[in-house]
């Protein structure tokens, strides 16, 4: 499981994110999303930890907390919802090419 970190500065920095998170334990991973246009940080990120208790410690002391100007929002992530099957799939029929080509 991992934990949802929102409200983060732009300016902040996996080392950073890991270091606060680490005053409650391990932290085994750091991941802050980029835009894929810009580049730039999304604003969130996701933290996974050691272990369950880690996780709900590092949640009730860090959620609402002031870090970097900005009051955190902490909860424990929710897991991906499947984009796979709502719609835009299948082209339905449309821009085939003709059957009737002559390829030679």
């Amino acid at each position: 499981m991992s934990i949802y970190v929102g409200n983060l500065s732009y300016e902040v920095t996996q080392d950073t994110l890991s270091a606060v998170f680490a005053e409650y334990g391990s932290v085994k991973r750091v991941q802050l999303p980029t835009d894929r246009e810009t580049g730039q940080l999304r604003g969130f990120g996701f933290v996974e930890m050691g272990t369950e208790a880690e996780e709900t410690a590092a949640i009730d002391a860090l959620d609402g907390a002031e870090w970097m100007g900005r009051d955190l929002k902490v909860n424990k992530a929710k897991p991906r919802e499947d984009r796979g099957s709502s719609g835009g799939g299948s082209r339905g029929g449309y821009g085939g090419g003709g059957g009737s080509r002559n390829r030679y």
